[in-house]
């Protein structure tokens, strides 16, 4: 079993970032917009604010009650939008759930190049059509794991598992552009070990511990494991890594796998937005 450590490859681009924001003598920051109180949001954002110190970028956390209304809130990121010292800006995810169908609505209100997650509807159109210049987060970071450790697509059965905005969705339109044969599950799918059994590579975004075991993949597959829960105050991935470590060829840990590559390739994507 051989771990795809994504936080070493993380810790290179934030040292390459940090001689490009010298030698270009870039003044960026980051504004994280959290909403509510969520216990694993709040650490990605600590990561989020560490790899900026690290870079040498300025970041802020400005937090809402979950309490506010749609249109209080939909005014303060407008507000937030608009101040030319604000290089960055994400809305943490998930949001509260009163919010959830106007979601997309407040994530468009950021301006394509403030829009470092790629999640407003203008970024995301331009992804899916091949004609943006930057990657969502997640995505750079699978294509990252799969360039460090000479991992190619053609002629695997990939399966990805979750839709979500941030990794399954994306990961997803990536995969088709990349020519890859893809199966795509989510929580409404019947007997997943079917799927999971013929999969080469398994790629996990549902934040469900323990949710793939050993019995249910072949030898020698790969498993990107993006998901994330917490039990027993310990941070958990979708694979039972007791179970599937007889099997797996490759495989992320958790923490310390596609986390800390996903932010760093965040921090990449503000330094690119804001190149002149």
């Amino acid at each position: 079993m051989i771990l795809l450590e994504g936080k070493k490859i993380a810790d290179k681009i934030l040292e390459n970032l940090k001689k490009e924001v010298r030698k270009n003598n870039l003044s960026l920051k980051l504004v994280a917009i959290l909403v509510g109180k969520n216990s694993a949001s709040e650490i990605f954002i600590r990561q989020k604010e560490k790899a900026c110190q690290k870079v040498g970028i300025n970041f802020e956390l400005i937090k809402f009650s979950e309490n506010i209304s749609f249109n209080k809130l939909k005014n303060e990121i407008e507000r937030i939008c608009k101040n030319d010292l604000n290089s960055g800006i994400i809305i943490q995810l998930p949001l509260p759930k009163k919010f959830k169908d106007k979601e997309q609505e407040l994530l468009n209100i950021i301006p394509p190049l403030k829009d470092v997650d790629v999640l407003s509807e203008t970024n995301l159109g331009k992804f899916y059509t091949g004609s943006l210049k930057i990657l969502p987060p997640t995505v750079n970071a699978v294509f990252y794991l799969f360039k460090k450790y000479k991992i190619t697509l053609k002629e695997k059965k990939i399966l990805v598992i979750g839709s979500g905005k941030l990794v399954g969705f994306p990961l997803s339109i990536w995969l088709l552009q990349k020519k890859a044969t893809i199966s795509v599950i989510n929580e409404f799918t019947k007997n997943i070990s079917y799927f999971t059994k013929n999969a080469d590579i398994i790629i996990s975004g549902v934040g469900k511990a323990g949710l793939i075991k050993g019995y249910m993949i072949k030898n020698g597959i790969t498993i990107i494991d993006i998901g994330t829960s917490f039990k027993n105050k310990k941070i958990r991935g979708d694979a039972d890594i007791k179970s599937v470590s007889k099997k797996v060829k490759f495989i992320t840990p958790t923490p310390h796998g596609v986390g800390p590559l996903t932010v760093a390739c965040l921090i990449e994507n503000l330094i690119e937005l804001n190149k002149k």
